[in-house]
């Protein structure tokens, strides 16, 4: 049954969508792809430039479209291939934790808490996240098991991250910000990478990657291997839950004579252990083709498919087996003024969800399909001043169709200034726990979900400045609110032996500033910085039986911090380090913390890096989410790594 439709909201918000789509109806809407991208900066070549040049950067993922930094008109952080190789980091969570804005969380060995602007939760599910432009959300629950999504970060060329929403571009559960992450051309690849690395909390990393060219093209094939030990519990015991996975992949790129043909691919299966269950097996795989042409001077074509295939069997929690097959077109269009982009999509996702005594779901199969149709067009009204209008058309299986729009107007004060303000709609669409889950599997029911569960609801806005200060700073300041609507309750029994069963009767909204900038400091030293203050309000409506006040949905800190220093030394030796402080959460209660890491890197003729990275470094052990009775605990770690590129 699907949802009944929310057409009659506040007189405020009702306005705004009236005022949005009158906009969007204007001539030349439109929506955005980069066929023709050229390629990026190297990571040495972002290294050697001043900071205001970092400015002309392009960027795609807040517009699907080739855009320098400088012309952008959303808060968008870049972490780049350097950042990853000088932090020490070693997978895709702790990468994320270099962008600013993101507040990522580790609950135990393969959970992570990751989120922007808010709404953080082991489940969290308002955040897209991309690889390659292939979502990896599961819509079990709209969110990412972070534990196998792991790219080889040496050939990552950047992640952006998009803070605010996505939603016109991306579509549903692009609530509050958009992670893209963009690996290397494979003509950037070509000869042999090796890695090793060991130590006590990073049992084992081992990886393999060989590039060349195939006939007009280029390719690169890879292989990697990873065992990360258990986190601890509160009294310092092994938690026995390590993580040991492994994962190949391929990609090619081809120049074609009727235009640019990309081909990738990846493989996985590993093993999680459970500190009292048997251990989780993970498994999967996945192809993407993309396929570009320039059409003519302003204008160009892409489409992209992919499918994806995923096996998650949890021992007495559940066991889940999903086919995903994606495909999607966009055309941009470039004449005088206007910069158009258009397109549609569709995406169908089937799952074999097999019960157990603890959990039911009700359909155990089911096929969730979602078709979208998308137009966005950049106006330029002057030398300086620009509009961005946009409408995404979304229709999914489980519920009404979705109009989701957006408006930015953008002034660009001086070449190195930019000032912006932009309001949109965004929602999270149902996933089968919302609508099909039964706890437990067996006897009578304690907790249900709902067949007619509707999407959650934000209206968000945002006003941001970014500028180059000098030749050695970059500076960006966002201030933003958004507010929700429909947000999922938990409504308590309506009589004896009746469950618990879920709704959307919360309501809130979040307001907070971000700030990041980058500061080369000496010629030798570089310092890249960020913090984010959050305040936030929920609620339910009159008469919801919710007995958390809808306090479950998120448990975010008020604030959140982030410095790193990179120091170039002689004899090609580095130091850098890193230091990040996370305000208390309020429920379930977790203390406030600061660490440390540090890495000592050895660059040295014939293509050898040695370094030693410690991380964690100011405390034995710190929680970092999750409640006191299940939560571990993440303890310093220390290992050595040893690359080699020839």
């Amino acid at each position: 049954m699907s949802a009944p439709s929310r057409l009659s909201p506040r007189p405020f918000r009702f306005r705004l969508r009236c005022t949005l789509a009158a906009l969007l109806l204007l001539p030349a809407p439109a929506i955005a792809a980069a066929a023709d991208d050229p390629a990026p900066p190297t990571a040495a070549e972002l290294k050697q430039l001043p900071l205001e040049m970092l400015l002309d950067v392009e960027v795609t993922s807040a517009s699907k479209r080739p855009q320098a930094l400088s012309e952008t008109a959303a808060a968008i952080s870049i972490v780049t291939a350097e950042d990853l190789r000088r932090s020490g980091v070693r997978s895709l969570p702790e990468a994320l934790r270099l962008a600013a804005g993101l507040h990522v969380a580790r609950f135990d060995a393969r959970t992570w808490a990751i989120s922007a602007r808010g709404f953080n939760s082991l489940a969290a599910n308002k955040l897209l996240v991309l690889i390659d432009g292939r979502s990896v959300y599961t819509p079990l629950f709209s969110g990412v098991f972070w534990d196998v999504q792991n790219p080889l970060l040496e050939d990552v060329e950047r992640i952006e991250v998009v803070r605010g929403p996505g939603a016109t571009l991306w579509g549903s559960n692009a609530v509050n910000g958009v992670i893209n992450v963009i690996t290397r051309h494979a003509a950037d690849t070509h000869g042999d990478l090796a890695v090793l690395a060991a130590g006590d909390e990073q049992r084992a990393f081992a990886a393999f990657r060989h590039g060349g060219t195939l006939g007009s093209g280029h390719y690169r094939a890879y292989a990697e291997y990873q065992y990360r030990d258990a986190l601890a519990t509160a009294d310092g015991a092994s938690a026995h839950d390590p993580l040991r996975i492994a994962q190949a992949g391929f990609r090619t790129d081809r120049t074609l004579a009727d235009g640019d043909l990309t081909l990738q691919g990846d493989v996985y299966g590993g093993r999680i252990g459970h500190p009292t269950l048997d251990d989780t097996d993970v498994s999967g795989g996945n192809v993407l083709g993309s396929w570009s042409r320039a059409l003519g001077p302003g204008s160009d074509l892409i489409i992209r498919a992919y499918a994806d295939h995923t096996l998650r069997d949890a021992p007495a929690q559940f066991r889940e087996r999903r086919d995903t097959f994606d495909l999607d077109l966009q055309h941009r269009w470039q004449r005088g003024r206007h910069d158009l982009l258009w397109g549609g999509g569709y995406r169908s996702s089937h799952d074999d969800v097999r019960s157990t005594p603890a959990v039911l779901f009700d359909p155990e199969r089911e096929t969730i399909a979602v078709g979208n149709l998308f137009v966005q067009d950049q106006v330029r009204l002057g030398s300086r001043w620009r509009a961005q209008l946009g409408l995404r058309v979304e229709d999914q299986s489980t519920t009404d169709a979705e109009l989701l729009p957006a408006l930015t107007l953008s002034w660009q004060m001086a070449a190195d200034r930019l000032l912006w303000a932009g309001a949109g709609r965004a929602v999270r669409a149902p996933t089968r726990i919302d609508r099909d889950i039964v706890v437990p599997g067996v006897g009578p029911p304690l907790f249900v979900g709902n067949k007619d569960f509707e999407s959650e609801e934000a209206l968000a806005y945002e006003l941001g400045y970014r500028m180059a200060a000098s030749t050695a700073a970059v500076f960006e300041a966002v201030a933003f609110y958004n507010d929700y609507d429909s947000l999922r309750t938990q409504e308590g029994p309506t009589g004896l032996g009746a469950p618990v069963q879920l709704a959307n009767r919360g309501h809130g909204h979040i307001r907070g500033v971000g700030v990041s900038g980058s500061w080369q400091a000496l010629q030798r030293l570089r310092l890249v910085g960020s913090g984010t203050v959050l305040r936030s309000h929920f609620g339910v409506e009159a008469g919801s039986r919710d007995l958390t006040r809808g306090r479950d949905e998120a448990n975010d800190p008020h604030d959140y911090w982030s410095l790193r220093a990179d120091l170039d030394l002689p004899r090609d030796v580095e130091l850098d380090a890193w230091v990040r402080q996370v305000g208390a959460l309020p429920n379930p209660a977790v203390p406030a913390y600061t660490e440390l890491d540090l890495r000592l890197g050895w660059r040295r003729p014939g293509g050898w890096e040695i370094a030693l990275v410690g991380q964690n470094l100011l405390h034995a052990q710190h929680p970092e989410f999750g409640n006191p009775l299940t939560r571990e605990e993440v303890e310093r770690g220390v290992y050595a790594q040893v690359t080699w590129r020839h």
